[in-house]
């Protein structure tokens, strides 16, 4: 007894088995989350610490060198880099892909409990940490602009109002903002004005500090009546401080707007940002780990479109870049391949066997394997990305070795005279170990993807896997259901009848054969002449592997230029606002600039 003996003989329930497979692929490719590439999480961990007035040697010194020498000591710590500007010091930690981030994050915390003690001591707030993930970039990226407005009020709506109701859209991440617009007051304090009162700068940061406390008042209590006393100490505009009273002096106030200049301004005037010449807010939405991307996208367009109404006047809102569209493209385009390879094999296929029952059984059984490869995809928590739609199209030439195997072996049978059913037990016993260990071999070859590590392993290993499940589900498909089609399909050869255009095939087959029989016969009159091309040919390509560029993906033009610049402290930020208009003028009038 064989093992497609069971299933030749229940044809219905070999037909229900598969179409339980196919059903199962079908619904999994609407429930498969789309992506650019396999979910690659980094356990990277970004530590944070500010110290306004610091200057950047101050802050390497006394804030970055301490947390180093802390962080040096965690196990699994891969590389670690670090940037001290004025008043803020950014430490990046990668740890090993082997290390959890749950497990890095107790270790970065407690490595800055331990290094508390060496910072200093008016450090406004203790250090903070954050997961990153430096692969996953923004999905779409959002410009507010206005012409009406300052641009610190269209920050202000994007972080209390727009900012919000993204973050609550199901499969969105992190929602940040960029321009550095965020509004605040302005004291430029006039250190002549100050002497001539006799005042200081920590009058003026006293007085500041002590007016804008939101804190507890109290409550009174009476015997019919209690009240919570509710009074905001805090100060939010420019004209809320000026009339402040600093000192007096000769029985006359001295007010804030006598000895500084008080405005509403940006928080920091030293970053901005723009959408080809216009200042903007950027917004950069990214995903949640394993979030359909283009669903995701979807759904941010549909939130913009319903809030245009609610959308003051003076705001335009454009989508600055979106990258769902070149991955939409991409996968889309990957799937027309894969329809295209099918149908390519599915030929292929009919112009040798030439006969069109044989040809129906691997077009049923290749699509079935690469449909029901969907299924365990999905519990496997992969994705439809480049990389496993590429083992997919591979797969389609793969899979269909089995069945072809199977069916010759089977028509072998019924050409010598036996009836389909006989034919069909005979030649799937008799071919059924060799099924087997051509899959064996097949997944053989896939072993070393399977165990690479690092980065590249984790990239490639939904490759490999998904080529893997088809190929196991391709030799399934081939000892059951191709055996049980051969069985019921394929006729017998005395009612067989040969048809024009199979007869035409043959001919031309056949003349194919020849002509191979006299190139042949060439080459192997000639032998030294074709083993000096082989060994030249080898020599080459070998010259060739070392010069060619080499790469870990290939350089893909998404139709994007986003620059971030950075000036040195010889440049005054006018300059370098100036400087970035005029390259931005630059490369939209000339696309050929770089």
């Amino acid at each position: 007894m064989s093992i497609s003996g069971p299933f030749i003989a229940r044809a219905i329930a070999t037909s229900l088995l598969m179409f339980a497979i196919f059903l199962s692929g079908a619904l999994a490719y609407k429930l498969l989350p789309v992506s650019a590439l396999p979910e690659v999480e980094y356990p990277t961990i970004q530590v944070s610490t500010f110290y306004p007035g610091a200057s950047p040697e101050v802050m390497a010194t006394t804030v970055t060198a301490p947390l180093e020498r802390q962080f040096g000591q965690m196990p699994g710590l891969d590389q670690m880099t670090s940037n001290s500007s004025n008043g803020s010091s950014i430490i990046t930690l990668q740890f090993n892909l082997d290390v959890g981030l749950d497990v890095a994050e107790q270790e970065v915390q407690q490595s800055i409990n331990a290094g508390s003690s060496y910072l200093p001591k008016d450090l406004p707030n203790p250090p903070v940490y954050s997961k990153v993930n430096p692969a996953d970039t923004p999905i779409i990226t959002l410009a507010l602009t206005s012409k009406t407005m300052p641009l610190t009020k269209v920050e202000d709506y994007a972080e209390t109002r727009l900012v919000p109701k993204i973050s609550q859209l199901s499969g969105v991440g992190l929602v940040s903002i960029g321009g550095g617009q965020r509004p605040a007051v302005r004291i430029q304090a006039n250190p002549n004005a100050l002497s001539s009162y006799g005042l200081t700068m920590e009058d003026v940061r006293t007085l500041i500090t002590a007016s804008n406390v939101n804190a507890a008042k109290g409550n009174l209590d009476g015997p019919r009546l209690a009240y919570t006393i509710n009074a905001n100490d805090q100060l939010l505009s420019a004209a809320d401080y000026r009339p402040l009273i600093v000192a007096y002096q000769n029985n006359a106030p001295v007010r804030l707007s006598d000895v500084a200049n008080v405005i509403d301004g940006p928080e920091n005037t030293m970053q901005a940002a723009w959408m080809d010449k216009e200042p903007a807010i950027i917004l950069n939405i990214q995903r949640q780990p394993g979030a359909n991307v283009i669903e995701v996208a979807a759904r941010i367009k549909k939130l913009l479109t319903q809030m245009n109404a609610a959308i003051p006047r003076g705001i335009t809102v454009d989508v600055l870049t979106d990258r769902t569209t070149s991955i939409q493209a991409s996968v889309e385009n990957v799937q027309l391949e894969l329809l295209l390879s099918v149908a390519l094999v599915v030929m292929v296929i009919f112009l040798f066997l030439r006969k069109l029952p044989a040809t129906i059984i691997p077009s049923i059984s290749v699509p079935l394997a690469l449909v029901g490869t969907l299924g365990l995809m999905y519990l496997l928590g992969f994705s439809l990305n480049n990389l496993t739609l590429m083992g997919l199209t591979i797969a389609a030439g793969f899979v269909v070795d089995d069945a072809i195997v199977m069916i010759e072996n089977i028509m072998r049978y019924i050409e010598m005279g036996e009836k389909p059913l006989d034919a069909a037990h005979k030649g799937a016993a008799q071919i059924g170990f060799t099924i087997v260990s051509l899959s064996i071999s097949l997944i053989a070859v896939l072993i070393p993807l399977l165990f690479m590590g690092d980065v590249v392993g984790r990239l490639f290993r939904e490759f490999a896997l998904t080529l893997t499940i088809t190929i196991v589900i391709s030799a399934f498909v081939s000892l059951t259901l191709t055996p049980m089609l051969c069985s019921r399909i394929l006729k017998p050869e005395s009612e067989s009848k040969v048809t024009g255009l199979e007869r035409f095939l043959e001919n031309k087959l056949n003349y194919l054969i020849e002509r191979y029989k006299v190139s042949l016969h060439w080459v192997l009159a000639r032998q030294p002449f074709i083993l000096f091309i082989f060994f030249t040919t080898v020599f080459i390509t070998a010259i060739l592997l070392y010069l060619i560029p080499k790469g870990f993906f290939p350089i893909q033009d998404t139709g994007v230029i986003q620059g971030i610049s950075v000036a040195s402290d010889s440049v005054s930020f006018p300059a370098m606002v100036e400087r970035q208009k005029a390259l931005a003028e630059a490369v939209l009038t000339e696309p050929s600039v770089e």
